[in-house]
């Protein structure tokens, strides 16, 4: 199995071939939106035409078989809180303004459609087969090292899934390429995987290091019990790509983001 590219009309988006239910982590391909937020942006803070948001959303919830009004979003703020959400919690205005904290989010609830939004960041979709669960989970390296996807898993079993059964897809974002951090990124890393830490991180001579963000949330998916094969991991570099990823690297931060998205559905 591997995260391969759809479209859907103009929209351009990344699936993994082993969740079956609708889910995307989008591309900045295929929207209306003008300027340095061209052409998909789906954040609704950073200062784009809220007509272009809309409807490029309404491209997306289309694509997905879902609504704008189904979604859920969160506040993210790069920690560890982990949000179970269901129908009360779905917005139906997407501009309405989240009244909570929180980087990751899981639901057991049909039709609940969930969305974490990207520029760099590692982004993560979790589908159990067991209970049909889903989660979303927005893994900058401070969540990262708070472990944030080992208790995104935890909520799923509160759920009554079992860990060998969730799948997981670890989508674009920054890659070990690219990603050169402070000693203090590197030192987190070691001190939540120890020996396991050193694949994931590359020493310069200048005391920097570059780390290996989607290698360390594969590691603690395994340590959280998910099985590797059930671990699928997007090649995908979001600073290398930035005429087809949002990079807040590159633009500076004059951008738009990108959204992962997952909707909990039943399935045959």
């Amino acid at each position: 199995m591997a995260i391969i590219t759809r479209q859907f009309g103009d929209l351009v988006y990344l699936v993994d071939e082993q969740i079956p239910v609708p889910h995307a982590f989008t591309t900045r391909l295929g929207g209306v939106s003008e300027g340095i937020y061209a052409s998909l942006n789906l954040r609704q803070n950073l200062g784009d035409d809220p007509a272009a948001i809309l409807e490029n959303y309404n491209r997306i919830t289309a694509a997905l078989g879902t609504r704008n009004e189904d979604l859920v979003f969160s506040r993210q703020v790069h920690g560890d809180a982990v949000r179970a959400v269901g129908p009360a919690d779905q917005f139906g205005d997407i501009f309405r303004a989240v009244a909570w904290e929180a980087d990751g989010l899981v639901t057991a609830e049909r039709d609940v459609a969930l969305a974490v939004f990207t520029a760099d960041c590692i982004p993560v979709l979790l589908w159990d087969a067991s209970t049909g669960a889903v989660g979303a989970v927005h893994a900058g390296w401070r969540s990262t090292v708070l472990d944030i996807v080992g208790k995104a898993v935890g909520k799923l079993m509160e759920f009554g899934a079992d860990p060998q059964t969730i799948r997981a897809a670890i989508g674009p974002g920054i890659g070990a390429c690219c990603f050169e951090t402070g000693s203090e990124v590197s030192a987190a890393v070691r001190a939540i995987l120890g020996e396991e830490a050193e694949d994931s991180i590359r020493e310069l001579e200048d005391g920097k290091a570059v780390v290996d963000l989607k290698e360390v949330n594969r590691r603690l998916l395994v340590r959280a019990g998910l099985l590797p094969a059930h671990i699928t991991v997007a090649v995908e570099c979001t600073m290398c790509l930035p005429d087809l990823f949002w990079s807040h690297r590159v633009t500076e931060g004059l951008r738009g983001a990108q959204a992962a998205m997952i909707v909990m559905r039943e399935t045959e």
